[in-house]
């Protein structure tokens, strides 16, 4: 079951996206409060959107995906930028992965937007395979760059 998620669920974002930063093994990176997330997705001009993966049977929160509107000066639409997909490891394999997937290229479809994209590390093989058993494709020909931190004050500063 996916379901677009509501402020409620803003503490299971929260310990979904700490798991996930474990996962990727950089647990210290992940800073983002409950508040800023609140404000991110539902305050009064929202910057991203999220979706839940809930059990069929339990209706409890298994994974989700957070993602905001991306935009193609070529193509001159929308897309989806996929920030984070995550779903817990005890139920990985039942299908909430692509069905959250599946949700985000059905609104591109509905919404007109050409494009559905995201980052995943090298070294997640697991992640790598499920992406391209879905048809996804890799963009080997680019290299992805980020400001962060002293850099990015030095620079903005």
């Amino acid at each position: 079951m996916i379901r677009t998620a509501t402020p409620a669920d803003i503490p299971v974002i929260h310990a979904l996206i700490r798991e996930l930063a474990a996962y990727e093994k950089e647990p210290e990176e992940a800073r983002a409060t409950p508040e800023q997330l609140h404000e991110a997705l539902f305050g009064e001009h929202p910057a991203a959107y999220a979706h839940i993966a809930a059990d069929d049977t339990t209706g409890e929160p298994v994974g989700f995906a957070l993602w905001f509107l991306s935009f193609s000066t070529w193509r001159g639409v929308h897309g989806i930028y996929l920030e984070d997909l995550y779903v817990r490891p005890a139920v990985r394999g039942s299908g909430h992965g692509k069905a959250l997937l599946t949700e985000l290229a059905r609104i591109c479809v509905a919404r007109g937007y050409q494009r559905l994209e995201w980052s995943v590390l090298n070294w997640n093989r697991p992640a790598i395979d499920f992406y391209e058993a879905l048809g996804a494709r890799p963009q080997d020909e680019w290299t992805v760059y980020r400001l962060t931190d002293g850099a990015l004050s030095k620079l903005g500063g």
